[in-house]
């Protein structure tokens, strides 16, 4: 099972970004899915998580300024961000934390490679 993110990039402050976060490999279905972050000497932190059910989770931080959401069909999880700043500068992270697969197997606390989002103010 392989997680591939989407996105990242430079925006001004007060701008939009959507991240995407798409699993492959003979997947079954995914139960709730997550985006977490880590800025520079800092330490990971969670952002937002989404249910099989599409039932939205968000860190105080970023609650009213992003928006995830998921496309079970295409075992895809986004991340809508706007009004962006320079604090939510960090290496964007999406996580899967059981993947069950077509084999009957499950895969447990899968992980994307991360995509950088840059805020300059």
């Amino acid at each position: 099972v392989q997680l591939q993110a989407f996105g990242g990039g430079l925006v001004q402050a007060g701008g939009s970004l959507r991240l995407s976060c798409t699993a492959s490999g003979n997947i079954f279905g995914i139960n709730a899915m997550a985006w977490y972050r880590q800025a520079p000497g800092k330490q990971r932190e969670f952002v937002a998580a989404i249910s099989a059910g599409s039932s939205p989770k968000y860190a105080d931080s970023v609650k009213g300024r992003f928006t995830i959401s998921r496309d079970n069909a295409k075992n895809t999880v986004y991340l809508q961000m706007n009004s962006l700043k320079p604090e939510d500068t960090a290496v964007y992270y999406c996580n899967a934390p059981i993947v069950r697969l077509t084999s009957g197997d499950t895969r447990y606390d899968r992980w994307g490679q991360g995509t950088l989002v840059t805020v300059s103010s």
